[in-house]
């Protein structure tokens, strides 16, 4: 039961970030979540950081954006749960073209008010430890 619930929270998290709804993408995470993103600074701590994160990352592509999990696996046990997966995120540029790449995504979730939040979130791109450059062209 509990992997069939976080399956519906992810599920619920990608329809709000595909709609660029930020109000609803953030109702998926406690007051006090921490996240390491793969942009940005080194930790977001707390709702509003996180949300205004979010916010400049709707704006910087203006038409459709695309956040597709690839094999998700889950792990419950009592109120907390765990997800991963790569994500094929991206959106479309000012000339309309999409551009997109693969993440590494990790979600530690705890079900509070009869609903999985997620607490801790952490984005990543593999990088090439010679250049120090993220390697967005890996797919898997």
């Amino acid at each position: 039961m509990s992997q069939h619930e976080l399956q519906d929270a992810l599920n619920s998290w990608t329809e709000a970030c595909r709609s660029k709804d930020v109000a609803r993408i953030m109702s998926h995470y406690v007051e006090e979540v921490v996240s390491y993103d793969a942009v940005g600074p080194l930790r977001f701590q707390g709702r509003p950081a996180y949300q205004a994160h979010w916010q400049a990352c709707m704006e910087m592509c203006s038409g459709p954006g695309m956040f597709e999990p690839h094999e998700p696996t889950f792990t419950a046990a009592g109120d907390l749960g765990v997800t991963h997966y790569l994500l094929h995120c991206g959106g479309t540029n000012d000339k309309g073209e999409m551009e997109s790449c693969w993440m590494r995504v990790t979600q530690c979730l705890r079900r509070q008010g009869g609903r999985w939040l997620i607490f801790h979130e952490h984005f990543s791109a593999p990088c090439d430890m010679q250049s120090g450059k993220a390697l967005f062209d890996l797919q898997p």
